[in-house]
């Protein structure tokens, strides 16, 4: 699979909410950072996914206006805007802003190691 194949998945996994489709794209060592803060390795990475999953009913996730700005045949990295909706204790909300993620190919396979969420530029 290829690292853009890999983001498509991504996005497909996030908008299962489900972390057993999601864990298999992230490699072991993941970092990710979010507005609420930054989470290292899986079982982090693991425990704030699953509380967005649970804070979040009937979410739509889409990611879009990808930008690959590296990819070689061990690293790539893909710039992209992010959008969701879902309820939030019974409110409609949404949400959305900029992304970057750093995928690795080790053991055959890319993975995800770093993902940076972030708003948009003014």
């Amino acid at each position: 699979m290829s690292p853009q194949e890999i983001i498509k998945k991504y996005e497909r996994a996030l908008a299962s909410q489900d972390w057993g489709s999601v864990e298999p794209l992230m490699h072991k060592d993941v970092c990710v950072t979010f507005s609420n803060g930054t989470f290292k390795g899986l079982l982090d990475v693991k425990a704030v996914f699953e509380s967005n999953f649970a804070s979040i009913k009937d979410e739509e996730y889409s990611i879009s206006n990808l930008h690959w700005a590296h990819i070689s045949e061990t690293e790539a990295v893909c710039l992209y805007s992010f959008n969701w909706k879902g309820v939030i204790e019974g409110e409609l909300c949404s949400g959305g802003g900029r992304g970057t993620s750093v995928l690795v190919f080790e053991g055959g396979q890319w993975q995800i190691i770093t993902e940076h969420l972030g708003p948009n530029a003014s």
